[in-house]
């Protein structure tokens, strides 16, 4: 029997490989925990890419990108993924208590932990997306949960949506293991490509930055 290369179920089995490829190369060079901002940027990058008209490669972008954004997508890492984990940490440890006063701490934590966490997603994606300064990309990202409250909230809901569903049901671990990461990065790709063209005609909210090329 003769395959045909081009047919549009051998294609779609190739990108599915290649998305569990992607997967399985982004859970590895995360396991540092150190690289976590790096690889995620780079995944941002290859998944912004490809939602765009499926531009690039994914596994030999993603390596590219580890490259290129090693240093921003640390940065961004660091300077939000830490107060994230502290608030959460805050959160249970108030929760945990019964009291009416710790409670409200706890809400008010967590509540700054989805801010913060929101805009950690926006920075990985500005730095992959973008050519611009620590800085500003982190200034950027502070500000688009603001100004982009129902997009920020479909970009959270999705790892939100993946760990609530891992707690429930723990086979799936198996599934976000697989194919997890890196398909949704490519969902979240169709949410981010939405803000950037929104931002991009009025962006009055934001300081400027120029198109990054990823090449």
């Amino acid at each position: 029997m003769r395959v045909d290369p081009d047919s549009r179920s051998v294609q779609g089995l190739t990108t599915f490989i290649l998305f569990v490829v992607l997967n399985v190369l982004y859970l590895v060079v995360c396991l540092p925990l150190v690289t976590i901002g790096a690889a995620t940027t780079a995944l941002n990058e290859v998944t912004l890419r490809y939602a765009d008209h499926e531009r690039g490669d994914l596994v030999r972008g993603f390596l590219g990108g580890l490259r290129r954004n090693a240093w921003r997508g640390t940065a961004v890492f660091v300077a939000l993924g830490v107060p994230v984990a502290m608030l959460v940490f805050s959160a249970v440890f108030w929760l945990s208590m019964s009291s009416v006063v710790s409670a409200v701490a706890g809400v008010l934590s967590l509540l700054g932990a989805g801010y913060l966490l929101a805009a950690l997603l926006y920075a990985f994606a500005l730095s992959a997306w973008f050519d611009a300064s620590v800085r500003r990309t982190l200034h950027n990202a502070l500000l688009l949960p603001l100004v982009e409250p129902a997009r920020t909230l479909g970009l959270v809901l999705v790892p939100v949506a993946v760990a609530c569903l891992c707690y429930v049901l723990p086979q799936t671990l198996v599934l976000v293991g697989t194919i997890g990461f890196s398909f949704g990065a490519y969902v979240s790709a169709f949410v981010l490509h939405g803000v950037f063209r929104r931002r991009q005609a009025d962006p009055s909210e934001l300081e400027p930055v120029n198109m990054h090329t990823g090449e």
